[in-house]
Order: C-alpha cells, then sequence, then structure tokens
C-alpha cells in the first residue's frame, strides 16, 4: 500500500524566469496608471452572470468588458504598512492579475493550473527609490504541466502582458514575445 501511495505524488522541478521591469516613474503614479489598465475584477458582475445560469459567451463579453488592456485585478494589498512596524521603509503593492477567459482555455487541460493563474505580480521599491514591476513569465509557469494546450496558455499570457506594459510604456522583455 505504500508503494501505490508512492506513486501518487508527482514532483515536477522546473525553471521559472522572474521579469523585473524599471518603470522608471515613482511608484504611486505607476500603479494608479497600472490600476486603471487593469481594473478590479467586477465580481457583482460575475455573480449575476452565475445566478442567471449565463452562457460562456456572456461571460466572454463581460470579461472582455471588464479587461480592456487583456487582464482583471482579483484581489491586491499593500503590505507596506504592516511590514514598516518592523521597520522596513521600502514599499511593495501585491496583485492576483488575470483572466478567466484564458484560464479557461488551461483549465480544460488540467484545473490544478489554478495554482498559477491569476498571475502573482508586484510593484515595488527598491534600496535606491527606482519602482519595479515584477512578474514570473508565464510560459515558463504553464509550461511545467508538460501540457501543449496549457503551454499555449501560456504563451497567449506572455502576449497580452507584453502588450500591456507596452501600453503602460514600459519596457517589454524580449522573453515575452520570442517564439513558443
Amino acid at each position: 500500500m505504500t508503494q501505490s501511495i508512492r506513486e501518487r505524488i508527482r514532483s515536477v522541478p522546473h525553471e521559472v524566469n522572474r521579469l523585473a521591469v524599471a518603470v522608471g516613474e515613482p511608484l504611486e503614479s505607476f500603479r494608479a496608471r497600472y490600476e486603471q489598465a487593469v481594473p478590479v475584477f467586477d465580481a457583482e458582475r460575475f455573480e449575476r452572470l452565475i445566478a442567471e445560469g449565463a452562457d460562456w459567451d456572456a461571460v466572454l463579453e463581460a470579461t472582455k468588458e471588464n479587461a480592456p488592456h487583456g487582464f482583471i485585478i482579483y484581489w491586491s494589498h499593500d503590505f507596506s504598512p504592516l511590514l514598516r512596524l518592523a521597520g522596513h521603509g521600502l514599499r511593495c503593492v501585491e496583485y492576483l492579475m488575470g483572466n478567466h477567459e484564458v484560464a479557461e482555455t488551461m483549465y480544460r487541460h488540467n484545473p490544478a493550473i489554478l495554482l498559477y493563474a491569476p498571475l502573482r505580480t508586484a510593484i515595488y521599491e527598491d534600496a535606491v527609490g527606482d519602482t519595479w514591476f515584477t512578474v514570473d513569465q508565464p510560459r515558463t509557469r504553464f509550461s511545467s504541466f508538460g501540457d501543449p494546450g496549457i503551454t499555449q496558455g501560456g504563451v497567449e499570457l506572455d502576449r497580452r502582458l507584453a502588450a500591456l506594459l507596452d501600453h503602460l510604456r514600459v519596457p517589454v522583455p524580449d522573453i515575452l514575445t520570442a517564439p513558443a
């Protein structure tokens, strides 16, 4: 019996590219532009769609309207005030940013993709006061499932992330637009 339990455990080592992009402006101004480009998830609207038993096309239309630049903020928090109590003066705001339209294309292959969807992002200041945007490259997270359908979803998220960064007028890492 111990053998069969061990056979049901998987360990999947994988390499992830963490991208950090200097945004060239103060944290608060970039944060405001980011949050304007990536609106907060309209939970009430989507709850209504669920309650109504809407079809997936209605969800996709609502998603498109909620995510004008391809992403929605599902959650955010500024932990800086709490960590300031420990004597830290640097600031960092964390986000869960994603798009359930793209997540669904991967979810159908393996629901465990929700481990990485939505994407975890952060806007932070470094020790010299520069502001950075950071995120793990989606393709490198999702390719760890070894499923071409999931990997393609990661590639799509790379493409959307590149477009978002371009919209925000910050450097786009070449790796986001590299062929799959």
